[in-house]
């Protein structure tokens, strides 16, 4: 008995509408295990590498590299078993002859990110799936809600799940009043109200794990777990150098050094990236609001907020999640710790996006015992 899978264009995030086939890491006639990376495709935010969600032989590269296809579109063939090239063919045919590019309507009747005006400050935040207790994303320094594109729709599958832009960034308002991370803690809370939500599980990346940790201080009550990835505020180390590098970086040339630090493979740093990145600091006010952030909580080089305490009873319950790669926050900060904690070998700062499936599986486990 033979399965004959096709591989497709995934989509990685609400605003991915195609990707460049960069290049082929299997071959016609390779085995491929569950979870191989099989090509390597680059988006408009990143590249990453197409993941197998089974098992078998590749038997057909359909995609060319070079080729710039749109999400669902047939990118491979893989084979469980025995199947005639005439077999593999009548799919392929099937395949093309069937689909339309954006014909799930997601593009258009997909959830969308919103903006509210809460205590006269814009903030925008993104929300797909319902039922279960929500689960808010928090986001590092100079991010956005498009951190969590790797990871939304995953977690997405059982529970509501909102990610947004914290003050200062993304497309909510840049003006801060003070920078620390009680006016943050208090934006979140705010969110929280405005979407009735008594209490939510909390995950917070880097600057946003001490945002999350903050929360829990100050209302305890309002946070059912926490999931801290590369998370500030658990020691005083921080790499001031890259902080500094990135606040400064006016041009490509300068910001590259810096973003490349953030990752384990620098080839995720695309043209793109840097050109995006380089458009939100341009924006009014973002300049003034980086640097207040950054001397505030990280000023002199040095971690200015210390919330190990938050973790100290075991409530609420945490998950702690780094790389031991990491350039940015040593991943030492999470020993000793009142939480479940797991260190990925091999991985840098942006974690979640790099070790997307494992940090997802570890989110999704963790979230359904608590």
């Amino acid at each position: 008995m033979s399965r004959i899978h096709t591989l497709t264009m995934p989509k990685w995030g609400l605003s991915m509408t195609e990707g460049r086939v960069d290049a082929w890491l299997k071959q016609d006639g390779e085995t491929i295990e569950k979870g191989d990376a099989v090509l390597d495709v680059e988006t408009d935010k990143i590249s990453s590498s197409v993941e197998a969600p089974f098992s078998g032989v590749l038997r057909r590269q359909v995609a060319r590299e070079d080729e710039t296809l749109p999400v669902g579109a047939l990118l491979g063939v893989v084979v469980e078993g025995d199947a005639s090239e005439a077999e593999i063919d009548a799919v392929v045919e099937r395949f093309q002859a069937e689909f339309v590019p954006g014909g799930d309507g997601e593009a258009d009747s997909g959830p969308a990110p919103q903006k509210v005006e809460l205590d006269g400050r814009t903030l925008r935040y993104f929300e797909r799936g319902e039922g279960g207790d929500a689960l808010l994303l928090i986001h590092g320094f100079g991010g956005d809600l498009n951190n969590w594109l790797f990871n939304h729709e995953a977690l997405a599958a059982d529970r509501r799940v909102i990610a947004l832009d914290l003050p200062g960034h993304g497309e909510s308002g840049k003006q801060l009043q003070r920078g620390d991370l009680d006016e943050l803690s208090d934006a979140v809370l705010a969110l929280l109200d405005h979407l009735d939500i008594e209490q939510a599980h909390l995950a917070g990346h880097s600057m946003g794990g001490a945002v999350a940790l903050n929360t829990a201080r100050r209302a305890p009550e309002r946070v059912r777990s926490l999931s801290l990835l590369a998370s500030a505020g658990l020691g005083e180390e921080i790499n001031g150098a890259y902080l500094q590098g990135f606040v400064d970086a006016a041009n490509r040339n300068a910001l590259k050094p810096p973003l490349v630090q953030l990752f384990s493979d620098p080839a995720l740093v695309t043209r793109q990236m840097l050109e995006d990145m380089l458009k939100f600091k341009r924006l009014e006010g973002v300049d003034s609001a980086l640097r207040l952030l950054s001397s505030q909580l990280f000023g002199d080089g040095r971690q200015q907020v210390a919330l190990r305490d938050v973790l100290a009873s075991g409530a609420p319950p945490a998950l702690v999640i780094w790389g031991d790669a990491d350039a940015i926050i040593p991943a030492r900060h999470a020993e000793g710790l009142q939480a479940e904690v797991h260190v990925l070998p091999g991985q840098a700062h942006m974690l979640q996006m790099e070790a997307a499936d494992a940090v997802n599986a570890l989110l999704l486990d963790f979230l359904q015992r608590h």
